[in-house]
């Protein structure tokens, strides 16, 4: 048998596949090349590995390359029923012995992860075996005792206890909230009913999101069927917003859905009900695969290349006796879980479905889920009209700051949740100076009917903020309008009026309202938030772009520079770079040196002297007020003379635009619903206190808005602590290869 390397790692995909899933591919082969590791693609999932051959190949840095943006998996997947079977399960391991692998990074499913552990188990007979028939030699068996595996998710249904995403699913979740966009306005114009069922058979995370996301009348999910008498409950909330003006009703259905006896409830039957008892013309609409292809959404390709990464660290590191690993994501974090646990959780899901313990599974789902299931009941069975208090409190909601896709969403959430509680809600048009100006309206249940697709901000954005002059024109403004409570949307701008308003209540007793702060922003650089609602739509859009250049620099060799926003703040950067696959980033944490230049220069033409075609450069539009990017191109087109062309782009507003993605939606949402809550428990305590609200570690956080200047570096308008920050090494792991190759 050929020598090999003391450690060589296997890569496969098994199981169905998931838009990602080459993300976490490209991670684990740049990484274990890096750890100077061989590492084989095991093409065809485990039927590759019974079958051998050239079904097992190792992978070079440009194998890799170009494969981001790719959905499925370029490795392929398949069904093997021989490995169910010891012989099936021997061969393979003759097969991986014969390359010297007995390290394993699985990405599948809880079937596909079960087997890989199964196949651990059994690994010391199995090679026993096979050296008692001659078919390896004693030093074979004796460097290889153990198998050594870590596993990833690949599941679009997002079905894994242990991990807050699984791959594809945010994409699937897209392609969903797609089809419902595009539904909704067909449906609108025919006054029509559409029933749509996606995928779910046992985890109601697609049809739940998705019904939030595309702001959906109805929803049906395995984990919490709906109790008996449901059809009629759900054709009186249809009738009901009718009667309110909407001209089009939409009912989220999972392929799993049943009644509370088990009995399926299938998107047919939801049709039938709905035009016996209602009389209107109803369609269904099953999006079936569609859900699992396309191109990978910004964040399934950021967070699979992690997940690879990290995987790659956990199989290199395990010894025969550690317990095999599940790496996931937790509030933002990758974590390692014990595999078999997650798994048999998992299962225990679906186990507690059949046996109609309906709350035991919403509970193995988790609080987040739960919450978001009963966020979805509040805001679809919230009264287009209640009858009012006898004192109705006025709250008023307005925009600061530059837009950010999700502005529409939250203020529809809050106006729908905040009429529900009975409180009369305002809509300051034009920020600041349509307050100062009287451009206030009252904001019924109809006037926000469909803002949860809407890009931009129907309420008006501004960048300015009352100066000292105009502070006593706020405060008479909130007492003509007898503004109770205020709601501010928006960014840094928002964030420093809010506090302003706040410092200046002494002098100003009409500041002495409740306020809270709802953060806005593609930069991500508020305080208080992990995550700012416009971030991840801008993401997105900055990676279809980068999608774009890297195929028209394809038929030149040629380095692009692609100027971000963000100001002084790196994450669209920093992510963007990670999920786009570039070479090079440039952000003003870090700060830009001409040494850095210098090196970057040398290692670019050296690059494409090896055969490079494209050398991809993502700069932070802050990140040195001297190192421009046009200083940047200007630099690299002198040094690289007649060996590539230099272009850049600078994506500019176009970041800011476009329909919100349904990450901004569902966000907006949940912190919009809570700050209804905040406003609603202050007035009720006589409290005036008021408070930034935020995503921490995966949680709801409100802070006290006095805090806000102990969180914040002012001068550079950001956090203090960036926790994206710590993906740095991850983006520089993928971008520097050991030897020339593209990416």
């Amino acid at each position: 048998m050929a020598l090999h390397s003391p450690k060589c790692i296997g890569v496969l995909t098994s199981g169905g596949d998931a838009q990602g899933m080459n993300a976490a591919v490209r991670a684990v082969v740049r990484t274990a090349l890096q750890q100077g590791v061989t590492v084989y693609a095991i093409y065809e999932g485990y039927q590759g590995m019974v079958d051998g051959g050239d079904r097992i190949r190792a992978l070079s840095w440009d194998d890799a390359g170009n494969i981001l943006h790719r959905g499925g998996t370029v490795i392929g997947t398949a069904r093997c029923p021989a490995f169910r079977e010891r012989d099936g399960r021997r061969r393979a391991a003759r097969h991986l012995l014969e390359h010297g692998i007995d390290r394993l990074v699985i990405i599948g499913g809880d079937g596909s992860l079960s087997g890989a552990n199964e196949f651990r188990q059994e690994w010391p007979d199995l090679v026993a075996e096979l050296l008692c028939n001659g078919e390896i030699d004693e030093p074979t068996a004796q460097r290889h005792p153990a198998l050594m595996i870590a596993g990833l998710v690949g599941s679009i249904d997002n079905d894994m206890v242990g991990t807050d995403m699984t791959i594809g699913a945010d994409s699937a979740l897209h392609r969903i909230v797609e089809a419902i966009d595009a539904i909704g306005s067909t449906a609108a114009s025919h006054q029509r009913t559409f029933v749509i069922e996606v995928m779910g058979r046992r985890c109601g995370y697609l049809p739940l999101m998705s019904a939030i996301a595309g702001g959906a009348d109805y929803v049906l999910i395995p984990e919490s069927p709906p109790p008996d008498g449901w059809e009629e409950h759900m054709c009186e909330l249809l009738r009901r917003d009718r009667a309110a003006g909407r001209r089009d009703s939409i009912v989220i259905v999972a392929e799993g859905a049943q009644s509370r006896a088990g009995q399926p409830i299938s998107a047919d039957y939801v049709r039938q009900v709905l035009e016996e008892r209602l009389g209107e013309d109803t369609r269904v609409t099953i999006l079936g695969h569609v859900q699992r292809g396309g191109t990978p959404s910004a964040f399934d390709r950021g967070m699979s290349t992690l997940l690879g990464y990290v995987a790659v660290e956990e199989v290199l590191a395990a010894t025969p006796d550690s317990e095999p690993q599940m790496i996931g994501i937790r509030h933002n974090r990758i974590q390692r879980a014990p595999l078999m646990q997650c798994v048999e959780q998992t299962r225990a899901v679906a186990q507690k479905i059949a046996a109609q313990d309906y709350a035991g599974a919403m509970a193995l789902r988790g609080g987040s889920f739960t919450e978001m299931f009963e966020m979805f009941k509040r805001l679809a069975e919230a009264r287009p009209s209640v009858a009012p208090p006898t004192r109705p409190r006025r709250l008023a909601i307005i925009h600061a700051g530059g837009l950010a896709p999700g502005m529409n969403p939250a203020v529809r959430a809050a106006v729908r949740l905040g009429l529900d509680r009975g409180h009369t809600l305002l809509g300051v048009r034009g920020s600041f100076q349509g307050l100062i100006d009287g451009r206030i309206e009252e904001l019924r249940w109809g006037d926000v009917e469909g803002w949860t697709a809407l890009g931009g901000a129907e309420l008006g954005a501004s960048r300015q903020i009352p100066t000292v002059e105009q502070l006593y024109a706020v405060g008479r403004a909130l007492e003509i309008q007898r503004i109770d409570g205020l709601l501010i949307v928006g960014g840094w701008m928002a964030y420093e009026a809010a506090h302003l308003l706040y410092s200046e209540r002494e002098r100003y007793p009409a500041f002495k309202i409740p306020l809270i702060c709802l953060p806005a922003s593609i930069d991500n650089n508020l305080p208080g938030s992990e995550l700012s609602i416009g971030a991840d739509t801008a993401l997105n859009v900055i990676v279809q772009a980068l999608d774009r250049i890297k195929l028209s620099a394809m038929a030149a060799r040629r380095c692009f520079v692609v100027e971000v926003m963000g100001r002084y703040c790196g994450y669209l950067a920093l992510m963007s770079g990670l999920a786009g696959g570039a070479e090079r980033v440039y952000l003003h944490e870090e700060g830009v040196t001409l040494k850095d230049l210098q090196a970057d220069v040398e290692h670019m033409v050296a690059s494409f002297q090896d055969g490079r075609r494209l050398y991809l450069t993502i700069r932070s539009e802050n990140a040195n007020p001297h190192y421009t990017t046009d200083f940047m191109c200007a630099l690299f087109e002198e040094e690289g003379r007649n060996l590539f062309d230099v272009r850049q782009a600078v994506l500019g507003h176009i970041q800011q635009g476009g329909n919100p993605s349904p990450y901004d939606r569902i966000l907006a949402t949940r912190l919009a619903a809570h700050c209804i809550d905040y406003l609603t428990q202050q007035l009720e305590r006589g409290s005036t206190e008021s408070a930034i609200i935020g995503m921490v570690e995966g949680k709801v956080s409100i802070l006290p808005l006095k805090q806000m200047p102990d969180l914040v570096d002012w001068p550079h308008r950001r956090p203090k602590e960036q926790w994206w920050l710590k993906l740095r090494p991850i983006m520089q792991a993928m971008a520097q290869q050991p030897e020339g190759g593209s990416n």
